[in-house]
């Protein structure tokens, strides 16, 4: 009797493990169901895949390579967009300077250029001089970039970029969206799976990623 007690309770536990999985994800470990569903800015079959980041984020920093790998994976099956969560508030330079550039429609083209000043460089875009300074220098038109920085629209972006990112529940980076009802992040695989090496994370994260994306299509 307590031999297949033991047995029945291996059993279990070898169930368990095989079962807290990325490529298995549970609600409420690996990724979480918004309270309140969010509209999505896509139409047809495309799965919105949302991800809010931070410039100075060594873990958005070391996501980043394997993300843009399974974004061009996707191809047209989903429409990817970040957003900068605004770490000191309504003024914060670094989402300030992301709602710029986006209005602007350089910041996919200088995305990878800022990150490598964040953390190659290790030069810290602390203040509005400090990205005025950064965008002249990479190539961007001093007038324009200080007037769209300025301008009404961006700062009424920037002020609610903090309510924006409550709406999404999301109250760290890097944090995934998807379908405007799926929260995921790298902590959250890791606190699931303690068994995954570190440098195994950012792909672990996007095999939960992988799935989400599957259930926001019904399948």
């Amino acid at each position: 009797m307590r031999l297949l007690k033991t047995a029945l309770l291996v059993a279990g536990l070898c169930a368990a493990t095989a079962f807290a999985s990325p490529t298995a994800p549970r609600n409420g470990a690996e990724y979480t169901t918004l309270k309140t569903p969010q509209p999505v800015q896509v139409q047809g079959k495309k799965v919105e895949v949302i991800e809010f980041f931070m410039y100075h984020c060594p873990a958005c920093y070391a996501l980043e390579p394997a993300m843009l790998e399974w974004v061009k994976k996707q191809g047209d099956s989903i429409s990817f967009r970040r957003i900068h969560l605004p770490l000191t508030g309504e003024n914060d330079p670094e989402a300030h300077m992301f709602l710029t550039l986006e209005a602007m429609k350089l910041e996919e083209q200088l995305h990878a250029k800022i990150l490598t000043t964040w953390h190659v460089e290790r030069r810290r875009l602390k203040s509005d001089a400090d990205n005025i300074d950064w965008a002249v220098k990479n190539g961007v038109d001093k007038d324009k970039f200080t007037a769209t920085y300025n301008s009404f629209s961006v700062m009424t972006r920037l002020k609610g970029a903090g309510r924006v990112a409550a709406t999404y529940e999301v109250t760290s980076t890097p944090t995934l969206i998807v379908a405007g009802r799926y929260l995921t992040n790298p902590s959250m695989v890791d606190a699931s799976n303690p068994g995954i090496a570190r440098p195994q994370l950012g792909a672990a994260t996007l095999q939960v990623l992988d799935v989400l994306v599957a259930q926001a299509r019904g399948q």
